[in-house]
């Protein structure tokens, strides 16, 4: 079997050389180990450095961001024939020999995906506020994925072969939580393991505040759930609005019967009539959805069938313009 890690990278010269001297050189199960470097266009020598330290480099001419990066190197890895993908941070934040934690589930057989979950409550670079985000954000993937992660932000993950080839990420911020999603859509069995962290020296490119971090992922957390639970998404309101409006309508009824006249009660006939249409008009948009998030699925199948065909044919898709 063949492992690939890949590090996406912007201008970490600092920190690659350790993150990069930090991985294993071996594994229980690998015949060959292989470091894939992801320079999404950066501006220091983290690319030379990845050279000269024995890592294959891709280049990406401008910078196109993280998922962009990750997805870059998911394909790359890919058609240099991995069976299983590690992805990690060139910042260093995680430590290099729990790579052997990681890929265990998969070697074993147990698992498709495996997170790595950070020990959040006694990591000082987390504030409260942040440890309250991230738990958040793991809940509601759990709640879309349907899957026990227990960090769903971590970048520290491995995939197998299969669930690699099954990766789609269309968010250009980030990849952790749409990928989580996709597996747990996609039947796919994802494992937490614990690992360990190391100090980071730097704060996060990828987070500017708790504001900003809050808003791209809450964001995102809302697409995922139209795009992926379309039918509960709009259903779940739908039915809401229909017991209002029938309790409403019920009120209106008991009135015009004791009163013998609908006289002073109109107000509650327009708007029960009001949310009917609502209750209506989000049950035929959530049955558009379900067909909608079929025809994806089906597309998705086509997608995986020429990305086999493509890989297999020995035309990479991460080449040295990187992934459109």
């Amino acid at each position: 079997m063949r492992l690939a890690i890949q590090i996406p990278c912007l201008d970490e010269e600092a920190s690659l050389p350790d993150t990069l001297r930090d991985l294993p050189r071996e594994l229980p199960g690998f015949d060959r180990i292989e470091v894939v470097v992801i320079d999404d266009g950066s501006r220091d020598r983290s690319a030379a450095l990845a050279r000269e330290l024995g890592a294959h480099v891709v280049h990406v001419p401008r910078t196109r961001g993280l998922a962009h990066a990750f997805m870059t190197g998911i394909e790359t890895c890919l058609a240099r024939g991995a069976d299983v993908i590690v992805n990690t941070d060139a910042d260093n934040q995680y430590v290099g020999a729990d790579v052997a934690s990681l890929v265990a589930p998969i070697v074993d057989g147990a698992a498709d995906v495996v997170i790595g979950a950070r020990p959040i409550r006694t990591t000082r670079a987390f504030s409260a506020s942040k440890r309250l985000l991230q738990r958040v954000g793991s809940w509601t993937v759990r709640l879309l994925s349907g899957t026990d992660v227990a960090d769903a932000t971590s970048g520290f993950r491995a995939f197998s072969r299969e669930a690699a080839f099954r990766l789609n990420v269309f968010s250009r911020y980030t990849y952790t939580l749409e990928t989580i999603v996709q597996a747990g859509q996609r039947n796919l069995r994802v494992v937490s393991v614990p690992i360990r962290t190391n100090p980071v020296h730097r704060s996060s490119r990828l987070v500017r505040n708790n504001f900003d971090y809050a808003w791209r992922n809450g964001s995102a957390l809302l697409r995922m759930s139209i795009v992926y639970r379309p039918f509960r998404f709009f259903m779940i309101p739908a039915i809401a609005a229909f017991a209002l409006a029938t309790a409403i309508g019920v009120r209106f009824l008991w009135f015009f019967v004791s009163s013998e006249g609908a006289s002073g009660h109109l107000q509650s006939l327009i708007l029960s009539t009001i949310l009917f249409g609502i209750s209506a008009s989000l049950a035929i948009v959530a049955f558009l959805g379900d067909l909608l998030a079929i025809n994806r699925r089906l597309l998705e199948d086509l997608q995986l069938d020429a990305r086999r065909n493509r890989i297999d044919a020995g035309r990479p898709g991460g080449g040295s313009g990187g992934r459109e």
